[in-house]
């Protein structure tokens, strides 16, 4: 049995003897080291670092505490979302005072609210502009023409992906899928989504918005960050006037805006030629329901 191990055990100890007596070679990287990207760490700048003040004003504490009262009060961290787009929209991002703002106002570990902050996308953790374009250019709008919007965007704005105009006005960002599939393609700027667009609406689009801030006093940044005009609000009110809506858009101390949704000839997402299904009017309350009570 002995004679029969010998070889092999002499075949698997000089094989291991010249792999340990081979050199060992280390590859060099040559490549700049990155640091963690913005969706991951917090870096202080001067206009975002935990010295400067941030504090809820009297109108949003209201909302605040209309909103704490839907919780109960041991669940209160619950809140933890919209507090924190109530700071952003007041704020014009979500600053690193803001998350702890919030983290003193619900009692809750700052680091929990990044981790919630630093999750969705949603929260804009740099300085945007007062119109916060984001273009989407997953499969469907793709497929569908974003290529040009896209263009269309950087022509008008003169900027790229993730930059900011000169004026504060306009921050351009590309993003993934804003849900709106069937009126690809499309762009979400600030709250509203503007769908079956073409590169002339886009540009029409743009320009009309930034017409509408010169002519309302609008100044550049998102609210709360410069200027008094539009500053703090989130009531949907432009210098101290409602922005009335009426049928084709929006107008408001001679500025005038195209409706969100579809630019085109669509109500909504039906087939462009003409809808093929709900095409009678409605039934109303009385021809669905029994006037008997009975079910």
């Amino acid at each position: 049995m002995a004679s029969k191990l010998a070889p092999w055990v002499l075949r698997t100890g000089s094989r291991t003897l010249r792999s340990a007596s081979r050199q060992q070679r280390r590859s060099f990287q040559t490549a700049t080291v990155r640091r963690s990207e913005t969706f991951v760490v917090h870096r202080d700048t001067p206009d975002n670092n935990p010295s400067i003040p941030f504090k809820f004003n009297a109108q949003n504490e209201k909302l605040i505490q209309e909103v704490l009262s839907r919780y109960p009060s041991q669940y209160k961290k619950a809140a933890v979302m919209p507090l924190l787009d109530l700071g952003q929209r007041q704020h014009g991002f979500t600053s690193i005072s803001v998350m702890n703002e919030v983290a003193r106002i619900l009692e809750m570990p700052p680091m929990r609210v990044y981790e919630v902050a630093t999750f969705y996308t949603m929260y804009n953790r740099n300085p945007v502009g007062r119109f916060h374009v984001q273009c989407c250019t997953t499969t469907p709008c793709q497929l569908r023409g974003s290529d040009s919007i896209m263009k269309a965007i950087e022509e008008q704005l003169g900027i790229h992906h993730g930059e900011t105009t000169p004026d504060n006005m306009f921050t351009f960002t590309e993003v993934e899928c804003l849900g709106a599939c069937a009126n690809a393609p499309m762009v979400q700027i600030n709250d509203d989504y503007y769908e079956d667009l073409t590169a002339e609406t886009t540009k029409s689009l743009l320009q009309a918005l930034k017409e509408a801030a010169e002519k309302t006093g609008a100044g550049g940044m998102a609210p709360g960050l410069a200027g008094s005009a539009g500053k703090d609000d989130v009531s949907g009110e432009s210098s101290g006037r409602p922005v009335k809506q009426g049928g084709e858009g929006y107008s408001a101390q001679g500025a005038s805006l195209p409706a969100p949704g579809p630019l085109s000839k669509r109500i909504s997402c039906e087939p462009a030629h003409g809808l093929t299904s709900l095409t009678g009017e409605p039934w109303t309350a009385e021809q669905v329901f029994r006037k008997d009570g009975a079910l």
